[in-house]
């Protein structure tokens, strides 16, 4: 009885060890809106000029994760670690289900026939070195959460994270 007992308090100690040490953006949230991937460091030397950056090649992609629901995007607010840097989907943008939207840096046109929408803004939003992006419903609930560290996450240094396949 004594071998049973203390078998049973070894797999219930491993067990709280390994929900103790999940990371925080393992937490899932109800929305069939999810974080697909993120470029955080756009290839090449960084630079904001809104004529000559590279903004446009740092972006995050957003797929509708949804077997039978289209959403809207319209309202969806996308926030750094800080919330110092986020954008607002202003426009009426249809994710139909399995379908994704790239939200790029720079200046752009929304388009949903080209999956794209642009944050009208030449400066980076995502930190090189580690960050956390925010996903939110319009009403203000959290859809998808993840934090990130290049030399954690980033295992080929390409600058891009998958985070849901």
């Amino acid at each position: 009885m004594r071998i049973r007992t203390a078998l049973a308090a070894t797999a219930a100690a491993g067990t709280l060890a390994v929900l103790a040490a999940a990371p925080a953006q393992a937490t899932e949230y109800s929305s069939a809106l999810k974080i697909k991937g993120v470029q955080y460091n756009a290839p090449g030397a960084d630079s904001n000029s809104c004529t000559h950056g590279n903004t446009k090649n740092e972006y995050l992609t957003i797929k509708n994760y949804s077997h039978t629901a289209t959403v809207n995007l319209k309202g969806y607010v996308v926030r750094d670690a800080t919330s110092t840097n986020k954008y607002t989907f202003v426009h009426n943008h249809y994710l139909q289900p399995g379908d994704y939207v790239v939200l790029r840096g720079g200046h752009g046109t929304e388009s949903d026939a080209k999956n794209v929408a642009y944050r009208q803004n030449c400066n980076f939003i995502w930190n090189n070195d580690e960050d956390t992006i925010r996903l939110y419903k319009p009403s203000g609930a959290h859809a998808d959460t993840h934090s990130y560290t290049a030399s954690h996450n980033d295992h080929d240094g390409n600058g891009y994270i998958t985070f849901h396949g």
